[in-house]
Order: C-alpha cells, then structure tokens, then sequence
C-alpha cells in the first residue's frame, strides 16, 4: 500500500511539472531569433540604454573602460610554439583582433615588431560574417601549420581551418570542419583527430558523440570511426600530447561534468584505461601519466586521499599496472590550480588558503619538489612554456597590484620581471582584509574586503560582493582596474566570497555543494551578506551583488530568497529556469551539478531554489539588471528574457540589456565589452551611490 501511494505521488508530481512547463507563458522568448522574441528584445535593450545613458557619469564610465581596453601599455599575452611568441590583440584600431607573431628574443626587447598572421576585421568584412578568434592549435615540433578556430559571433560552435603561418593564408584545400561544438587535434601533418557533427547528430548536451581519424585528401565522411560513444553521454572528445619522447593520442568519453573514461590510441588499436570514473587526466611529464584524484582512492597497496596528483609511466598504465607514485598531496586548507610542463620540470601552482604558490616537480624514477621563491599574497597564473626548452612564463597580481607577467627559467630556479600593467587607479589609500563568515550549518566561509583604509564601519558603504560557488572554479585574489577606477574610487568597497562550490579548497569544498545540497552554496553566500552587514561595512540598501553563468544562477536565487538583504542585482548571462536548463543548449551538461529536473526526486530540491519558479507576484524585489547574448550557444538567453519578462509583467521594474553577439563571454570587441560594463557600473551607481540612497 506504502509502495501504490509513494507511485502515486510521483505520477502526480510529474504530471504538475509537465503542466506547468507547458503552461508557462513565456517560452516564445526562448525562440532566440523570432521576430517577436527580438523585438522585444530591442524594446527592453532601448529602456534600459536609455536610463544609463541619462546619468551624467555613464559617459565617464565608458570612456575610462575603453581605455583601459584598448590601451597598448596592456601586456600581449605570450603564447610559444616553437622559436616565436604567438598573441591575439585587440585594440581600436582592430576591434576584432588581430592574430600575430614575433620572435622570442624581440617579444623580451619590451618593444616587439609584430608579424601579422590574420586580421579578423579585414576577414569579416570580405566575407560579411561578424568573425570572432578562438584560438589556434599547432603542429609540434616546427609549428608551420595551425588549426584556426572561428566563431561567427562568438559562440562555442567553431570553424575549424588550416593556416599556414610561412604563406600567411589558409591552405587551399587544407583540413577544413563546417561550425560544430566540436574539435580537432593534430596527430601528424596529414592527419587529424576530430570530434564534431558527422551529420548524424550530436549528444543531448550539444558535443560529439564520435571521434574519427581524418586523412588529408580524403572526404570526412570517410574518416576512420575511432570510438564512439551514447546520445546520453556529455561528449567524447580527441586530443594529442606531443612530448620529446611521443605523441599520445587519447580519447576522452565525459558521461557527465565530473565522471567519464579514458582511452589511448596505441598502434592503431584502442587501450581502455580502468580507472575511477571521477579521474581526472590532467597532463603528461617524460612519459609519466599524471591524474588528479577527486575523491579517496586504494590501489596497489596504497591509499591516496581526494586532491591529490599522482603518476604512473605510460607502458604501465596500458598493461594495467597498479605502480602508482605521490606527486603531491595537498591539505584541507590547499588545492591544485594549474600545472605546466617544460622539457625537464613540471611547474605545479598551489593555492593555500586562497593565495597561490609555486612548485617546480623533477623526475629521475622519483619526484623531487622545489619550490619557487615567486611573489607571495596574491594569485599566480601560468602561462605558457616551452617544449624543448625550460623557459615558462607566469603572472602574478592581487586586488592592490597590478598583473605583472614574468618569465621564469625552470632549471635554473630564477625569474625576471617583463612587464607590469599600469596603475590604473592609485592603490595607496586601499587596503585588503580577510575576514569569516559563518553559514547555517555552521562552515566557515572566507571573503575578501577591498576597501579605503580609513573606512567607515558606519554600515553605509556601498558595497559591492561578487562570488560564483559552482563547477570547482576558485575565485582568487585579482587587480580590476575597472572595478577601481569605476567602483572602487568613487568609495565603493569590493567583496569576493569564497563560498562552497567552487574549488579554493579542493574537491570536497565543490562537493559540498552539489545536487540536493545546492543550498549550502547559497547559504554561505546569504552568510557573507549578513556578515558584512554585522560588521556595519554596509547595510541591503547599499549591498550589490553581482554574478554571471553559474555565479547568474547564484545571485537569481538570492534576490528570490532573500529580497529584502539586496538593493542592486546584477545577473549575467545566468541559468534561471532550472525547470527546463537541461533542455536548452549545453544544459543536460551540468545535471551533474545541479541534478535532473526531470526525475521528481531531483526537482524536488531543485524546486526549492530555481529563481525563475520562484518568482511571484506581492514580493517586493530589488530592480534587477539582466545581462547576456542573443548568441551565447552555451546558457541560453531565453533564461534572462523569460525571468525579466516575469518580473515586468508582475510589477516589478528591470534593466535589461541583451549584446547581439558575444557568445557566453557577452561581448566580442572592445567597444562592445565597454558598454556592458559602463551599464552594469553605471547601475550599480545609480541604486548604491546616488543621494537616494540610505
């Protein structure tokens, strides 16, 4: 009887589910390029233009953007291939970029002369195709041919291309892939690894679901099926390592975010690799294969805990060996963040309570750990390096120092300092504090507060707290200029929030957070808020929040649940309708994350905080501004247009703004990026600094 009732209850559930999904008066605005859909678009993208633009120091905001944007004093990122450092540059002059090159030693004069290889204006004009760079692979070891990536406006599905870099032109009847959230690897001159759309269509997350070898001059619709895997699966993808000592071709089946399997090419047959399906293969080192591990793990004898690297040699690996060696392991206050590899050393970046350190790693049958005495109290990031040498480069910066890229010689242990951002906004009056919250269940949740030295703890300063608490992605220490210039000086204070979710603390702190315990990751984040108004740094009429992608859906659920601690919300490019995300676009990617809403068990939880469900009429919200892009293939637009559509017509006013083009990142020029982030600062002047304001 136990058993007919609780069958019951699930049909009913899930019949409601259904009704209400059929019943929701806004799925026309998830038809991206309906007439009606974009007309009120432009409606709402005109309101809200209008209202920023009116405010004396919108213009202010957007002329010190762009200049920073488009300032050549900006370090041109260094990208080595070879004897040449490679770098995509974005300036006035070239809104869309231009792709180009110069030798090692003149890009360490401080003064290069640039080769250009592709300019991205000059090719979207004769082809009348708004074309967006995304990157470039070359062929080891004399990298004379690359495969371009193009986005007809700034999506994830690309274009794949040959170029050559000698002829300056792309080849004549070279590799070529038609637009596909796909990829390609090289796995020789003539031959390719591809991952995209055969034409028999791709998983229900919108990646491949095949990887084949393409020969050059063939069709590739003959190309060899290599592996293949379910409609259901994430995606299955290919790709090359080349070392010194081999190239290793290895296919990667994702059955979800965080779990998948392995598999080498070796000799033309395919060695499936037995492992725990939530390994993480996170790169190669003088024929070492080195894992992360995301929970506990006993094998040969030993028991290695969850975040930590560990290697075993190629050879073992695919006869099923079990010699597995420690690389490093970190504590509960530390995380792995990066890793790169020059011909002799692998550099490792640690994050320690939130601020970041840097190992060298040696081989000879065991691994010797060096630390470098890089700069301390800030974040690292790496770079590039090289493949037959053991230069590599890295950055370093905190909220009060600007980024400063340095190159480093790994067998020699020793760094020099090539080139510093300016000082865009003076620092001096600033400090940086760490502080503690408090969540409901009783965890301790970092934050850092940027501020003026001699700030008030009067509860009246505007503040603004930025966090994202999802997918592992930590939120370390960084320099904004223009959260200085726009925020900062004008006696704002800056928060970033460590909340769980994210990665600052390993897997278990991203783990806490996953599926039915999702509310952890907005508990914390409703704790850093009353924290902040404890302390009396502010008070919700002057509190901003402010989160995009996963950090959107953060920030959504916020506002809904806590409407009366928030008085600015800036939502961008967000997950919203958690109802139907893994319908739309990359969504069934991350049901991992969030969990199924299809399974009642699953939407259950899911019910209790999807902001666009959630939403209802006598609630006296904050005015939102929603952000995103009519061509982010990755979170839908319709997200934001269906939740401002909702807002508007149950009362409650919005701004709204909607870039035409931009894929996920929003924006795909200079100009474009300064807008949207004149309007977003703008708002948030407008509802936390103007006079009005208590």
């Amino acid at each position: 009887m136990r058993v007919l009732t609780f069958m019951v209850l699930l049909f009913h559930f899930s019949l409601l589910n259904l009704m209400a999904q059929n019943n929701d008066p806004y799925l026309w605005l998830e038809n991206v390029d309906d007439p009606k859909a974009l007309e009120w678009v432009v409606g709402m993208n005109a309101q809200s233009t209008a209202a920023f633009e009116s405010k004396p120091y919108y213009k202010e905001n957007y002329d010190k953007i762009l200049s920073v944007l488009n300032s050549t004093e900006r370090i041109a990122a260094p990208g080595i291939y070879g004897d040449f450092i490679y770098n995509f540059w974005q300036d006035k002059t070239n809104p869309r970029g231009i792709w180009r090159r110069t030798s090692f030693d003149n890009y360490l004069s401080g003064n290069p002369t640039w080769e250009i290889l592709l300019d991205i204006d000059k090719m979207s004009a004769e082809d009348n195709i708004k074309w967006v760079f995304k990157g470039a692979e070359g062929l080891y070891p004399d990298y004379q041919r690359f495969l371009v990536n193009l986005s007809k406006g700034g999506g994830d599905a690309v274009e794949i291309r040959e170029f050559d870099v000698t002829t300056k032109n792309f080849v004549k009847d070279g590799f070529f892939l038609a637009e596909a959230k796909g990829g390609a690897s090289w796995i020789d001159k003539n031959t390719l690894m591809v991952a995209t759309d055969f034409g028999d269509g791709m998983t229900t997350s919108g990646y491949p679901k095949k990887v084949k070898i393409w020969k050059r001059g063939t069709p590739i619709q003959n190309a060899q099926l290599a592996f293949q895997g379910e409609e259901n699966d994430m995606g299955i993808w290919g790709s090359s390592f080349f070392t010194p000592e081999r190239n290793y071709q290895l296919i990667t089946r994702r059955t979800s975010f965080y779990t998948g399997t392995y598999h080498f090419i070796e000799n033309g047959s395919i060695v499936s690799l037995e492992l725990p399906e939530d390994i993480s293969l996170s790169t190669v080192f003088k024929d070492q294969i080195l894992f992360d591990l995301k929970s506990d793990w006993e094998i040969g004898g030993q028991k290695f805990r969850q975040g930590a690297v560990i290697s075993i040699p190629y050879k073992d690996l695919l006869a099923g060996k079990t010699n597995y060696q420690l690389v490093i392991e970190p504590d509960a206050k530390s995380s792995i963040e990066g890793m790169t590899s020059t011909k002799n050393a692998m550099i490792v970046k640690l994050v320690n309570n939130v601020k970041s350190e840097l190992y060298k790693f040696t081989w000879n049958g065991t691994w010797q750990k060096t630390r470098f005495n890089a700069p301390e109290f800030g974040n690292i990031s790496l770079a590039s390096a090289e493949d037959d040498g053991d230069r590599f480069f890295f950055y370093f910066t905190n909220f009060l120092a600007p980024s400063t890229l340095y190159l480093a010689d790994a067998k020699k242990g020793d760094f020099i300092k090539i080139k510093s951002l300016p000082e865009w906004f003076k620092t001096d009056n600033f400090q940086v504090q760490q502080f503690e919250s408090t969540s409901k269940d009783g965890t301790k949740i970092p934050y850092f507060v940027v501020s003026a030295k001699d700030m008030k703890y009067d509860g009246k300063n505007p503040t603004l707290l930025y966090a994202y608490g999802g997918f592992e992605v930590s939120q370390l220490p960084s320099y904004s200029a223009v959260t200085g210039m726009t925020w900062l000086e004008k006696g704002g204070v800056y928060v970033l929030a460590n909340i769980r979710g994210g990665g600052e603390f390993g897997p278990k702190w991203h783990q806490a957070g996953l599926k039915e315990n999702r509310q952890r990751v907005y508990d914390d984040f409703h704790g850093v808020a009353m924290d902040l108004v404890k302390r009396k740094i502010t008070n919700p009429a002057r509190l901003g929040i402010y989160g995009g992608s996963n950090g959107g859906l953060l920030v959504g659920v916020a506002f809904t649940q806590r409407p009366d601690l928030y008085n600015a919300v800036v939502c961008s490019v967000p997950l919203l309708d958690m109802k139907r995300y893994n319908k739309l676009l990359a969504g069934a990617s991350w049901m991992a994350e969030y969990g199924n809403p299809d399974i009642p068990e699953e939407w259950a939880y899911i019910s209790q905080y999807s902001p666009y469900q959630k939403i209802k009429a006598g609630v006296n919200y904050p005015e939102v501004f929603f952000t995103t892009s009519t061509r982010d293939d990755r979170v839908h637009p319709g997200h934001a247009r269906k939740t401002a559509a909702k807002l508007t017509d149950l009362g409650s006013k919005v701004y709204y703004f909607e870039n035409t083009e931009g894929g996920h990142g929003g924006a795909s020029t200079n100009e474009q990026r300064a807008k949207m982030t004149a309007q977003i600062y703008t708002y948030l002047r407008m509802k936390l600094m103007d006079s009005s304001v208590k």
